[in-house]
Parts: structure tokens; sequence; C-alpha cells
């Protein structure tokens, strides 16, 4: 292999593992709870409104409420390999049409026998 190849992957490598290493976990919570380390934005931010205004009342409802933080973390983890799924075949299909056209547009040595 190539040093550009292997200075690459060293770099993936440092990248995965650093943010694991260096990561700290976050002061347990006052009344001896375990701190919610995965907390979405949609928990903060209604923590954030409820803060700011009390009162506050949502318009609408969701369409559709998991029944557990596991099945929402399910439908969460599906939905993203569904995305990779699309954005994978749009790209190998891309890159297969820009080689075909590609091939089709070079002259061939085809001799006729």
């Amino acid at each position: 292999m190539k040093a550009r190849t292997w200075l690459v992957c060293l770099a993936l490598v440092l990248l995965t593992v650093l943010p694991l290493w260096l990561a700290t976990a976050p002061p347990a919570a006052p009344g001896g709870e375990a701190p919610a380390i995965f907390t979405g934005a949609d928990n903060r931010a209604q923590q954030a409104i409820v803060a700011i205004a009390p009162g506050y009342k949502p318009w609408f409802t969701p369409v559709f409420e998991p029944a557990s933080e596991e099945i929402a973390s399910l439908l969460f983890a599906l939905q993203a390999a569904i995305g990779a799924g699309v954005i994978g075949y749009w790209l190998g299909m891309s890159v297969a049409r820009e080689r075909a056209r590609r091939e089709a547009a070079s002259p061939q040595d085809r001799r006729a026998d």
C-alpha cells in the first residue's frame, strides 16, 4: 500500500478512537439519578421551552408515539440505514453510469475477424 493510503487509514482510526478516548462522563444529577448521556435535541428543546415559558402548551401531538425508548431508537436507526442505502445506491449508479459513458466515448480497438 502507498504511504498516502496508510496515512488515510491512520487518520480514520484516530478520528474514530480519539473522541471515545478523550470523552468524559457528565457529572451525576443532584437527585442521584444517572445522567442522560444520549439525550436528543428534542428533550433539550423541551427543557429549554419549559424554562423560558412554563405555561406553554404544545399546539399538536405526535401522529405516532413509540411504545418505548428502545423502539424509538430502533426506528431512528432503521431510518438512517434506509437513507444510507438510498445514498449508496445513488452513488453506485452514478459511478457506474459515468464509467459506462467514458467507455462508450473512448475509441475501442475492435478488429473485424
